[in-house]
């Protein structure tokens, strides 16, 4: 595997922490911006609907250019924007900031995922794949509980500015290990053959069960450490620990998951999604409970990641003409459900069901996302059956032997 894929995922890493810690940072900053918890959860939502509308439009702009320029530029404006994030006076500045940084992590995000299956032989890319995408779970493991411990010893704009010195470092290594020419292998890139290749049903299907699946994950996630604290009655200085467990499980699965995506990818979403909606609906039930609580949390991580390999490199398979488009797409995909997720998350605090209501969202979410796998399995059995048929009616029939005379 090439360094630069590794690189890319130090890239996913480094942003990636910024797209989940805060989680652990939203009772700070709601305090200290003068906003309600629900209203301070916006900014997740903020981060995410620049992510949907991101992904693809950075892939169109950015199709034609070398993909180091295309990296390290959008690394720049994230960086740049975070430094804003770290001084900014109001809530409304903050949430600008959080748009204006995830446009530029979701360029990142679809040019590196392109860029890495482009540097690895047919058999290596949902390898590559799974390599820049851990990034994002290593993440979830390390970077958002760092950040939230240094959030509690010198304020959450601290993890706004260890997030863009982070950022600075992988923006140097990608202009280091990223092969920098256009690539001349394969035939030029152009934004009609891409949309061409994306005219598959199957494929927009995977994307719905991708924003339902990942929005199941996300509306628990955006408010635990408020379900910790509030519901289950853990102090905050055991919120990093309970986040990193979160990140375990995710590691944990996304390993499972990597190892069975590429073969059986429909039998892995069918038993990730199921996993994560019993989690969700046990948690939702016990939530006052700290020690089950903590149990779940673990679940829910292995659980929800157990589907990330075979979300991220199914569309690749059902779309392998258009490798740009389709994975900026699929970002775009993950952070519909990020966007929403929060939004209803918000609402149900808000109309007074307590924090435990967003694990109930996140079972109904996942059941969306189950059902959807259900049918895309049906729809690829007869796909397979018609091939099938259809291979038999042009095979030669045999000849009956002639009878003795």
């Amino acid at each position: 595997m090439p360094i630069a894929v590794y690189v890319l995922g130090l890239g996913i890493f480094t942003q990636g922490t910024s797209e989940f810690m805060l989680s652990g940072l939203l009772p700070d900053m709601a305090r200290d911006l003068g906003v309600s918890i629900p209203d301070a959860g916006l900014l997740i939502s903020a981060f995410a609907i620049g992510m949907v509308v991101g992904a693809p439009l950075l892939a169109v702009a950015t199709l034609k250019w070398p993909r180091r320029t295309a990296l390290v530029a959008l690394q720049a404006v994230f960086i740049a924007a975070h430094v804003a994030g770290a001084t900014a006076p109001d809530y409304g500045m903050v949430f600008a900031t959080r748009i204006v940084s995830a446009l530029a992590y979701a360029g990142f995000w679809g040019v590196a995922v392109a860029a890495a299956v482009g540097m690895v032989p047919d058999a290596a890319k949902s390898k590559a794949v799974a390599v820049v995408a851990g990034g994002l779970t290593l993440a979830t493991i390390v970077g958002v509980p760092a950040g939230t411990v240094l959030s509690q010893f010198a304020g959450w704009r601290a993890a706004f500015w260890g997030v863009a010195v982070l950022t600075l470092i992988s923006a140097v290594a990608a202009l280091l290990a990223t092969p920098g020419g256009k690539e001349t292998a394969q035939a030029p890139r152009t934004v009609r053959s891409e949309l061409r290749a994306m005219a598959r049903p199957q494929l927009w299907l995977s994307y719905a069960i991708t924003a339902f699946g990942f929005g199941a994950v996300i509306v628990t996630f955006s408010y635990l450490a408020a379900v910790l604290t509030e519901e289950s009655g853990l102090p905050a200085s055991r919120v990093p620990a309970v986040l990193a467990l979160f990140g375990v499980g995710g590691l944990i699965g996304m390993t499972v998951g990597g190892r069975t995506a590429g073969t059986r990818p429909i039998r892995t979403l069918c038993l990730g999604l199921g996993g994560l909606v019993l989690a969700s609906a046990l948690l939702a039930v016990f939530a006052r409970n700290a020690t089950v609580t903590v149990v779940l949390v673990f679940f829910l991580g292995l659980t929800g990641y157990l589907t990330n390999p075979a979300l991220q490199s199914r569309v690749f398979v059902l779309a392998p003409g258009a490798p740009t488009l389709t994975g900026a797409t699929n970002t775009s995909a993950f952070n519909v459900g990020n966007t929403l997720a929060p939004l209803l998350g918000g609402m149900a605090i808000n109309a007074g069901f307590g924090f435990a209501s967003v694990a109930w969202i996140g079972a109904a979410l996942g059941t969306a996302g189950l059902l959807g796998t259900l049918w895309a399995g049906r729809l690829e059995n007869r796909t397979r059956h018609n091939q099938r048929a259809a291979s038999d009616a042009q095979s030669p029939r045999p000849r009956p032997a002639a009878a003795d005379a």
